[in-house]
């Protein structure tokens, strides 16, 4: 982390798609505020998902930068939802250090029957579980953490996992809104991740880190544990925290830090910037046609002759000559 800047009242106004890091070290407190604008819009718009299926990938998209920017390496953090509600799957990649996708599987029919009042996460996504995975490049590498999701919230089974698998004091905040700026309306999405981290090893010292299992030799607080006055003192002013402060374009992440931690001080970092964009290419597409037998490959070719393939992130199309892509194998056969 880089040496940080003390926030004052007149702090500058910080901008969207971002990731700011912070530290109110009187409070043995680190975190993470993400703003999301033209990001979120464009992933979003691209599908037209509906409004409240269109709130909650915003969610888990804000979600997954807050926990995928604290990756020291070049890697991926994937959060994906498996469950039988309206909304079957929601997947959100993030790749270090800064690109995000997102998108989600749903029964229009089922989310239409939800009426138009205010629906809960629970409404919409069911039963099932949230997987976390940190991907390295590797099977090796690879650490992948699980949730039960039985009616909670994303922030909810945020915490759940940080409880039993990192068992690092976490609060987690989340919002999506829809604003309307120069005469149109844009999706935006928010977050605030606040971790217990001190320093003294009698106050249970913690690793600040991406989600995995904490290293050999680190102390964690238990549940019979009772909670640093200082960590009930953070926790609570995040509390105060309202679902507008984290979308609205006219309140910086540096302002809501500050209004939440100047009494004790509060250093912010420099921001990371976040941007929408797509993992897919024609070389990814070949790999993954490359696993079907050529019987599989020849009941892909539609009615005019073409195998097409479109992108479930990003929606390209690629519309592929058969004879082509069966040159392409014989030339550089699956390994």
């Amino acid at each position: 982390m880089t040496s940080g800047t003390e926030i004052h009242s007149n702090g500058h106004a910080g901008g969207d798609d971002a990731v700011l890091p912070f530290a109110v070290e009187a409070l043995d407190v680190r975190g993470r505020a993400v703003r999301l604008g033209p990001s979120i819009d464009t992933i979003l718009r691209r599908h037209g998902y509906p409004d409240p299926v269109a709130r909650l990938i915003g969610e888990a998209a804000a979600l997954t930068v807050l926990l995928g920017s604290s990756l020291k390496f070049e890697g991926r953090f994937q959060l994906q939802t498996k469950t039988d509600g309206p909304v079957a799957m929601i997947v959100v990649d993030f790749e270090a250090p800064d690109r995000l996708r997102a998108t989600a599987r749903f029964d229009a029919e089922r989310v239409a029957a939800l009426g138009t009042g205010p629906l809960k996460t629970a409404d919409l996504v069911g039963t099932g579980h949230l997987a976390m995975t940190i991907d390295q490049g590797s099977a090796a590498s690879r650490y992948q953490g699980v949730v039960a999701l039985e009616g909670q919230s994303f922030e909810e089974a945020a915490h759940q996992y940080f409880r039993q698998s990192e068992q690092i004091p976490t609060q987690v905040r989340l919002a999506v809104a829809e604003a309307f700026e120069d005469g149109a309306s844009r999706w935006r999405a928010g977050g605030l991740l606040v971790q217990f981290l001190p320093q003294s090893i009698d106050r249970a010292r913690l690793a600040d880190l991406p989600p995995g299992d904490i290293p050999e030799g680190h102390a964690h607080l238990g549940s019979g544990a009772p909670e640093d006055d200082a960590w009930v003192e953070a926790r609570s002013l995040t509390g105060t925290v309202e679902d507008h402060e984290l979308v609205d374009p006219n309140l910086s992440s540096e302002r809501l830090l500050y209004r939440l931690f100047h009494e004790r001080g509060v250093r912010v970092f420099e921001a990371q910037g976040v941007r929408e964009t797509c993992r897919c290419s024609r070389e990814r597409v070949m790999g993954m046609i490359r696993s079907f037998t050529p019987e599989d490959r020849r009941d892909m070719v539609a009615d005019d002759g073409r195998i097409v393939i479109t992108c479930e992130f990003c929606s390209r199309r690629y519309a592929l000559d058969p004879a082509e892509v069966e040159r392409e194998i014989a030339e550089r056969p699956a390994q």
